[in-house]
């Protein structure tokens, strides 16, 4: 079973969705994460959970 490890972003209610949407495609891009979930919350701002995937190298025997 993959691990992964997360990251939570908060995003304010004043920025637009199209900023939004550039924010995560950059982390997305750069920082090879992916979206999890996404909540909007009442008061117009959203929490965004992003995950990426925990690569381990296995210790080479010789």
């Amino acid at each position: 079973m993959p691990e992964y490890e997360f990251v939570d972003v908060y995003v304010p209610r004043g920025v637009s969705r199209a900023e939004t949407a550039r924010l995560l495609t950059d982390h997305a891009e750069y920082g090879h994460w992916e979206l999890d979930r996404l909540s909007l919350r009442r008061d117009g701002s959203r929490r965004v959970r992003l995950r990426r995937r925990i690569i381990r190298q296995l210790r080479a025997t010789w």
